[in-house]
């Protein structure tokens, strides 16, 4: 959807007053602010410093949030405003009066590696060429340079990319929080996995907590499929490279692996607690036979009643 708003000044640029949100069915929102760029290619750093956490940006984007969540409560399960947030610069560069010998990329390596890091300090050949590694072109007229904190886009019709792009940051919001919700489940299944039964244990009261981290196990691996499910790229393999390329910069594979074993730890702490809670019953069990037979013989050695 696309909201009107006030126009928000950032050093020399200023805002359009249209704002896009969009919203996702697993419970993400983004919001994109847009900035014209009209002027020397040199004020593109102050531009990348200036919009690193920018606060003015992160206030009013969670203003919106917050009156969008009020607005479609009622079809959100279990509604809360998260406080992680990923903040993402996409500066896409369409054409250039400066006339080059050869792709302005190629010539302004050092200027771009600034720019793509939001860093003013002079970087190291090796800082350098890191910023610049992801690299992607589908024809010779334009690229996209994509780094951990912005990209940056030469080239008409890159909506495509800036949408594969948007969605990354998306996901890496998405394992960011995931993994943050799994450290907690993982702190509460150590808990009740470590708490001592009592002699006594009322009927339930071990599956009350089986049930519990078994909830916080599917309720994590549905958040899970879903956000790595969601985005589609059948049929474009360029796009499909830059999602991969993406994904590499991001360190998604890092996250998804990392996301999986605490998935796995969480089964495994599970099913210890189900063979406990099934022991604990077996034991029950056979205390209840014991002091059935124990009271049926001492019935029996009773006098009957009368003599």
């Amino acid at each position: 959807m696309t909201q009107e708003g006030g126009v928000l000044i950032v050093g020399l640029y200023q805002s359009s007053p249209s704002v896009e949100i969009m919203v996702y069915d697993f419970g993400a929102v983004t919001i994109t602010y847009r900035f014209a760029l009209n002027g020397p290619f040199e004020r593109l750093l102050e531009l990348s410093e200036s919009l690193y956490e920018h606060q003015q940006l992160l206030t009013e984007s969670r203003t919106r949030v917050e009156q969008l969540v009020r607005a479609i409560q009622p079809t959100i399960e279990r509604p809360r405003i998260a406080r992680e947030v990923e903040d993402y610069i996409v500066f896409s560069i369409e054409s250039c009066s400066e006339p080059q010998s050869a792709s302005l990329w190629a010539s302004r390596e050092a200027d771009l590696a600034h720019i793509l890091r939001g860093e003013r300090a002079p970087l190291s050949d090796q800082e350098t060429k890191d910023a610049m590694s992801c690299r992607i072109s589908f024809g010779l007229e334009d690229t996209a340079l994509i780094d951990w904190h912005a990209a940056v886009l030469f080239g008409k019709d890159m909506d495509d990319v800036r949408a594969v792009l948007k969605f990354a940051n998306v996901e890496l919001l998405e394992m960011r929080i995931l993994d943050k919700q799994l450290d907690q489940a993982l702190d509460q299944a150590y808990e009740a996995l470590s708490r001592k039964s009592p002699l006594l244990p009322l009927p339930g009261s071990h599956d009350k907590g089986a049930t519990h981290i078994a909830q916080l196990q599917v309720d994590s691996a549905l958040l899970f499929e879903r956000v790595t499910n969601t985005l589609k790229l059948l049929g474009d393999q360029y796009l499909a490279r830059v999602s991969r390329l993406a994904s590499q910069r991001f360190h998604l594979e890092a996250w998804d692996a990392s996301i999986l074993r605490k998935l796995q730890t969480l089964e495994s702490i599970y099913g210890k607690m189900s063979d406990r809670a099934g022991v604990r019953r077996m034991e029950m069990l056979e205390w209840i036979i014991i002091v059935l037979i124990t009271v049926s013989i001492a019935v029996s050695f009773l006098p009957m009643a009368g003599h």
